[in-house]
């Protein structure tokens, strides 16, 4: 991986992982746009910083409200009334919104990670990622707050959360889609997506960090690692804040243009 290919890739990562357009289809088809030949373990190696680096942003934007939840949530403990308040029931929430995807990933992990080898795979699933966005701007109420989620609001947008693991469908699209099928406006909608991303990019970090400290070459291209790090990580920021003062306004339907359209040129594209 080289300097500009690691940018480039940061650029996209910390872009696409937050607009509903699909982050991990992106990194599986740039590569085959632009002919890089990318060796899986320095692939690996940079998924991971870069994931690191979206969820660092997340944790800048939120800053406020995660300390409030963590607060919250140790407050409630220790009263031995963890639901007793908004934003301790948030907490509570937002990790059970994260369990669906985590029962998944563990039983069917194979089936998940071969279809990041295929282009066409991640082609298919953005029209998915497309066809989400249409149903939750056709068929959602948009009427709800974040202050009336339930944790069965919570387990639905969790349940989700699982189509994500495949590329090419959004994470936050698809979330985003489930909270708005369950009554909530877009923009609560987006924040309850953004803040369940925290436990999940935490949990996939820690599980990836022995193989990461591992890789023999993680020291020796360090610097240009830190640059899609960096990288991933600003624009990841720019894309959150950019994204919640868009939905105040806008639907999502630019997004679900892009996404069938993008899915419908690479499907023509690979079956030349």
């Amino acid at each position: 991986m080289t300097l500009l290919q690691s940018i480039i890739l940061g650029i996209i990562q910390g872009a696409s992982e937050f607009l509903p357009i699909s982050s991990s289809g992106h990194l599986v088809l740039a590569p085959y746009v632009f002919g890089w030949d990318i060796p899986p373990q320095e692939a690996f190696i940079f998924d991971v910083l870069v994931q690191v680096a979206t969820l660092t942003a997340v944790i800048i934007y939120f800053w406020k409200d995660l300390l409030l939840i963590l607060k919250s949530m140790l407050r409630g403990i220790v009263n031995r009334k963890p639901l007793s308040d908004f934003y301790s029931r948030l907490g509570w929430f937002l990790i059970l919104a994260t369990i669906p995807a985590g029962l998944a990933a563990i039983f069917f992990k194979e089936i998940f990670e071969n279809s990041f080898s295929n282009p066409k795979a991640a082609a298919i699933f953005l029209l998915f990622t497309s066809i989400f966005l249409l149903i939750a701007e056709f068929f959602g109420s948009r009427v709800k707050s974040l202050d009336a989620v339930s944790w069965l609001d919570s387990l639905w947008i969790g349940f989700f959360q699982v189509f994500a693991l495949f590329p090419g469908i959004s994470r936050s699209g698809s979330t985003i889609s489930g909270g708005m099928l369950r009554g909530f406006n877009r923009e609560a909608s987006a924040k309850f997506s953004f803040l369940m991303s925290v436990p999940v990019m935490s949990a996939a970090g820690v599980l990836a960090i022995s193989d990461l400290l591992a890789a023999p070459v993680l020291l020796a291209k360090l610097p240009i690692y830190l640059a899609g790090f960096i990288t991933a990580a600003l624009v990841g920021y720019l894309a959150i804040r950019w994204f919640i003062s868009y939905l105040s306004k806008k639907s999502l339907y630019l997004f679900a243009g892009y996404c069938g359209s993008l899915g419908l040129i690479f499907l023509i594209l690979l079956s030349l």
